[in-house]
């Protein structure tokens, strides 16, 4: 690797996981887990192993230069044309049909819809051969914004990149008739919940046989992940609160009963307890539905939560204290709530045998912007429940040069530094599951990776039962 010596590196993998525990109750729990994943890093030498992986491999450079071309002959064009033409989430059908009907014509068999998801798709190639069972992950809704829908975080161009990867990998196994299969998956609305598309997915069994699964997404810079486990942006619990009253005319309110009083009791419940509650936490709420005229008593409101914290277990504890503050609010004003727990996102795993590796592709075919010292662990998918099942990487090659769910992140999807980097991406996702197609001992050490982090994490939250102990509160004397 050009940017560390191979000593710094494994110092720098060895270090990293700390990141992820981002309190102090979350280090001193993590302690002895992190230093067994130190051990285990150490013992996969993954600097030996990106230097013998990239090293120069004809057959490699082939199935790459085939994504190379299928990217710049007609997978960028259908990019922009995305672009140009963004749908939000669980409606993207346009979107849906251009990717489809690519994938028809390159040999793919295409199921449109999984349980629940009109707009999702498995597409799985005709020419299958078993293990090992190569997955991408494609995605294609925009952003909802102010003004318009917007392709803010460039997944207009997630779906052809996926795509170049998967017909160039499906083409190279066909022809050369090597054990392998590729499947590729259309998950819609990444931006929304609910549902939570590859949760709901992963429930559903559609992901069931993945040795591997890869994405990509936008990125104003180059990077990868650390090892372990974490998510980009805190644990997360969707909860929605339904408050439920009986209209009157504003002038003699006292016959009704006001729903509206009760959604404005629950954010004054919520911010009557921040203290105590940990500072780490993060509770966001918008009112979306809060009456429809001045002169009647509103019978119905509605408040969407995100309730977040950086680990799972005392996300609990502050829920049971949301959720409490609706049902006092509900009490208080005569009214009654619904609480409708709509969506979970948990931390993911990620593994340096594929990290490392996808990094120093994207390095090998030109990406700008390297961000040199590894992130975050963090899943590379946001709802974690698919990445702490099934080992994966998700490819971030620089591609604008504007932060994430902007206007100016959209503008450059269609300019050189977007195209420059979705092209890297898609080489990038190709020599990765080439490499994981046609190396058994490449795929075992994954394998044990993977399933290492995986005991350490139920052996990390079990270690976070001990220190939220819930204060014992007396009964009134």
């Amino acid at each position: 690797m050009r940017s560390l010596t191979i000593a710094a590196c494994a110092a720098s993998l060895l270090a990293a996981p700390a990141l992820a525990q981002e309190t102090p109750t979350e280090r001193e729990a993590a302690r002895d887990v992190l230093k067994k994943m130190g051990e285990l890093e150490t013992s996969l030498d993954v600097p030996g192993l990106v230097a013998k992986l990239t090293g120069p491999n004809p057959a490699r450079d082939a199935v790459t230069g085939r994504a190379k071309e299928l990217m710049e002959k007609e997978l960028l064009a259908l990019g922009d044309d995305i672009t140009r033409n963004p749908e939000i989430g669980f409606v993207e059908k346009r979107s849906v049909a251009k990717l489809t009907d690519y994938l028809n014509a390159h040999g793919f068999e295409v199921t449109i819809g999984t349980p629940g998801l009109e707009t999702a798709f498995v597409a799985k190639y005709k020419g299958n051969n078993g293990p090992p069972n190569l997955g991408v992950i494609v995605e294609y809704d925009a952003l909802r914004g102010t003004e318009r829908a917007f392709h803010g975080d460039q997944h207009s161009t997630q779906g052809p990149i996926g795509i170049a990867a998967a017909v160039a990998m499906a083409e190279y196994l066909a022809k050369s008739k090597a054990p392998g299969s590729v499947v590729v998956f259309g998950t819609p609305g990444e931006e929304m919940m609910p549902p939570n598309a590859k949760t709901e997915m992963h429930k559903a069994g559609v992901f069931n046989g993945m040795d591997i699964l890869v994405r990509s997404h936008a990125s104003s810079a180059t990077t990868r992940p650390a090892p372990g486990f974490g998510t980009c942006c805190l644990n997360i619990d969707g909860v929605k609160y339904t408050f439920s009253g009986a209209p009157a005319h504003q002038m003699t309110s006292w016959n009704g009963r006001n729903a509206l009083t009760a959604v404005i009791h629950l954010f004054n419940n919520i911010d009557a307890v921040r203290s105590n509650i940990r500072p780490e936490a993060r509770i966001q709420g918008v009112i979306t539905e809060g009456g429809a005229a001045p002169n009647v008593v509103p019978d119905r409101t509605v408040a969407d939560f995100y309730i977040r914290y950086p680990d799972e277990v005392y996300l609990k504890q502050i829920r049971e204290f949301t959720d409490n503050a609706a049902r006092a609010a509900a009490l208080a004003t005569g009214t009654k709530v619904k609480i409708d727990h709509y969506g979970t996102a948990r931390d993911g795993i990620s593994v340096a045998t594929l990290a490392e590796v996808g990094f120093a592709y994207m390095k090998k075919f030109g990406a700008i912007k390297v961000t040199p010292e590894p992130g975050k662990p963090q899943g590379y998918e946001e709802t974690g429940s698919v990445s702490r099942h099934i080992p994966g990487l998700g490819f971030s090659a620089a591609s604008s040069n504007f932060p994430n769910h902007t206007y100016e992140m959209e503008a450059d999807a269609l300019t050189e530094v977007g195209h420059s980097g979705f092209v890297i991406d898609a080489l990038g996702m190709t020599a990765l599951l080439f490499d994981f197609a046609t190396r058994p001992d490449y795929r075992a050490l994954v394998k044990r990776e993977f399933e290492g982090i995986q005991a350490l994490q139920n052996e990390y939250i079990a270690a976070l039962e001990k220190p939220y102990q819930v204060p014992k509160v007396p009964e009134p004397r």
